[in-house]
């Protein structure tokens, strides 16, 4: 499997058109974000069928675990975005966006810890990278959004959801180091953190600079599409293992 498959390479090129092309296309009188909202669920769309794909390639194979849960995780993240786009009709959209988030990447944990108990080799975790990580988010958590701040149910939220997320890049950083193969995947999960934090200064801070939102789904996006790819990887080693 030296390469994607032309199946998901046309996804990869349409999850792209979607992203870039509605920013590049896009158009913001107000300064902070040129994707229209149906470009921006579009490319999470594109992205769950391109999981759900994967996972179907990889069924009966040592890894179909794993491209299972990054194919639900994937779909859970899609579900936050149309939480936090509005278009489902709940009040709390930011809680309901984070839970959806949060599951997802259970769903990326448990799936990194099943693949690496079964790959030859492999620590299941690296306890000093995770604890680095943990550490980072917990940092940034109380910095962005706890510190000064009067809280509410939601500030208090935000501590264990950036921590789950810390977890998920702790975990996929650990994988990196064991395979380079893993270290698109650890940049996913390190990219979908940062635009989350980014998230989060405009929520709980007001922060606003040029085009804002596009620069979250900017790194969201890449983030998600190299967790989800990540399933071809993880092929591409235990073939090459076999």
């Amino acid at each position: 499997m030296p390469s994607l498959d032309l199946v998901a390479m046309a996804l990869l090129a349409l999850w792209a058109a979607f992203l870039f092309g509605g920013f590049a296309l896009g158009q913001d009188p107000e300064g902070i974000r040129r994707m229209p909202v149906w470009t921006r669920m579009a490319s999470s769309a594109t992205l769950v069928i391109l999981a759900w794909y994967l996972a179907w390639l990889a069924s009966g194979s040592q890894v179909q675990g794993y491209a299972a849960a990054i194919a639900l995780g994937m779909s859970l993240g899609f579900l936050g975005d149309l939480f936090l786009a509005e278009l489902l009709p709940v009040s709390q959209r930011v809680l309901w966006g984070m839970a959806a988030f949060g599951l997802g990447h259970l769903a990326y944990i448990g799936g990194m810890l099943v693949l690496a108990w079964r790959l030859p080799g492999f620590a299941p975790v690296r306890w000093e990278i995770l604890a680095f990580w943990l550490l980072l988010g917990g940092l940034l958590c109380y910095w962005i959004v706890l510190r000064g701040q009067e809280r509410t149910v939601l500030h208090w939220a935000a501590l264990p959801y950036a921590l789950l997320l810390a977890s998920t890049a702790g975990l996929a950083t650990g994988l990196a180091f064991q395979d380079v193969r893993f270290a698109p995947l650890a940049l996913g999960a390190a990219l979908f953190l940062i635009s989350d934090l980014i998230l989060a200064t405009q929520l709980f801070n007001g922060a606003r600079f040029p085009l804002i939102g596009d620069v979250i789904w900017l790194t969201y996006g890449p983030g998600q599409m190299l967790i989800v790819t990540s399933t071809w990887a993880a092929l591409k080693l235990v073939n090459a293992a076999g």
